[in-house]
């Protein structure tokens, strides 16, 4: 299985939320289906499924139109979408079960789709561990792909993006603001729609230095500190709450384990 999910994570996205999605063009491609008229069918069935178990269409399938070079400099208009893992699994549901590609895309979006089902029932603590341990590995792979990209001061490196985000503040500013005792971590001490914004700044600049094939520091951290203002300005454009106006949890990530240690010692 291991095999056949990361055929379908190596095209997986993910939003400055956490929340994952996938683009149909590139679903299509996975799904071996090579005629987009036909593939476009099978997503309309899919937002007529989603129509009759009474979900918003536009929750789960959002247009998303891009424009493509041709040769000699023409360009031309594509129809795209944006999926959710719900959409997703409505597509497979309606495609041709004969290919084998279907039969495990079907099992991979039925998990995922349960998965996120259990996620949304999860109290807010648990969505903290769960989304803090994505931000530690995340952030393990970013100092890696930064070292990659000839970073030598990671820490400098590191602020770049939380400048971006956080309006010009640091780390140390973060955990000044947050009032926190000696050596504790910041991210430690953020709730889940915070350590969501940070995973996407995140895995974002991770992408972005491979893509860009950056090589140097200076430019390492200016994609940083880009990503990280690029999501806030986002944010701002949607009215959400900005970063550095999220509330404080009264608890922090290592309280919780310690009480989840203890409760499962009694």
């Amino acid at each position: 299985m291991e095999n056949n999910q990361s055929l379908f994570e190596s095209i997986k996205h993910i939003d400055k939320y956490g929340n994952e999605y996938w683009y149909a063009r590139e679903l299509q491609k996975v799904l071996e289906y090579k005629e987009w008229r036909k593939f476009e069918g099978v997503v309309l069935k899919a937002m007529n499924a989603c129509e009759g178990s009474k979900n918003q269409v536009l929750d789960h399938f959002v247009g998303a139109d891009k424009m493509i070079n041709l040769a000699k400099g023409g360009k031309r208009k594509i129809i795209d979408y944006i999926l959710s893992r719900y959409a997703c699994y409505l597509i497979v549901q309606n495609c041709d079960p004969r290919k084998e590609v279907i039969a495990l895309a079907q099992t991979y979006f039925a998990i995922q789709t349960r998965k996120q089902e259990l996620l949304e029932d999860l109290s807010e603590d648990k969505k903290r561990l769960i989304m803090r341990n994505k931000v530690k590995k995340s952030n393990l792979g970013l100092s890696r792909t930064a070292i990659n990209s000839g970073v030598k001061n990671l820490a400098e490196f590191h602020n770049a993006g939380y400048k971006g985000l956080y309006n010009g503040e640091t780390a140390d500013d973060i955990f000044k603001r947050k009032k926190l005792r000696y050596r504790e971590d910041i991210l430690d001490n953020m709730g889940s729609v915070e350590l969501g914004a940070n995973l996407f700044r995140i895995t974002q600049t991770d992408n972005k230095l491979k893509n860009d094939k950056v090589d140097n520091e200076y430019t390492a951290n200016s994609v940083h500190y880009i990503v990280g203002k690029e999501i806030r300005n986002t944010i701002e454009k949607l009215n959400g709450i900005m970063p550095e106006n999220l509330s404080t949890p009264n608890k922090s990530i290592k309280e919780i384990e310690k009480e989840n240690k203890n409760s499962n010692l009694d």
